[in-house]
Parts: structure tokens; sequence; C-alpha cells
């Protein structure tokens, strides 16, 4: 099950990924979901790129101790500003889609 498949919690509800059924609102839903997708795609540059953790965080200036915190997941300790810095400086292009909620 990927993190885009509608989740269900108990009768009658049903989410459309993990974010929605544990956040308190929509708006911290969307921030983790997009925190998460710029973490994936980092931690798949590095593997990509064969990239030690010093060499990832030489090209996207911050610390190895940072890059072990993002290859492992620790999502709590990234904010999207320094995600999306990092993943500039990483070399990916990124784009904001806007729609309307569903």
């Amino acid at each position: 099950m990927t993190e885009h498949d509608q989740q269900t919690d108990g009768p009658g509800q049903s989410f459309e990924s993990v974010w929605d059924a544990i956040e308190d609102t929509p708006a911290e839903a969307a921030n983790m979901r997009m925190r998460s997708e710029l973490m994936i795609a980092l931690k798949a540059r590095i593997e990509a790129r064969g990239w030690t953790q010093a060499e990832a965080a030489r090209v996207m200036g911050v610390t190895q101790p940072r890059v072990s915190d993002l290859v492992r997941g620790k999502i709590a300790l990234f904010g999207l500003d320094a995600l999306v810095g990092m993943a500039s400086a990483a070399g990916l292009h990124l784009e904001v889609r806007v729609s309307e909620a569903a």
C-alpha cells in the first residue's frame, strides 16, 4: 500500500493518505505529505548519485548528521524550507501544483 492509497479508519471513514488520517488538520496533512515526498526524493537522489553522507552534505550545504537524519526518515526534524533548499542544491527541479480541495 502506498502513501496515496485510500485508507480507512473505522466504518464510514476514509482518507486519501496516511497523513490525512493522523494529522489534525488538512493543512498539517498537506505539509507532512510534501515533507515526506521531498525526503523520499532526496534519499533517492543520494542513492542514485552514489554519494556518501559526507558528499551529500557538502552538495546540499548541510552537515553529515543532518543527512543521516534525512536518510533515516526523521521527518519531524525538517521543515519545508530546509527540504526545498536541500533539494534545489541537490539538483532536483521542484514544482508546486495548486488545485481545488476535494
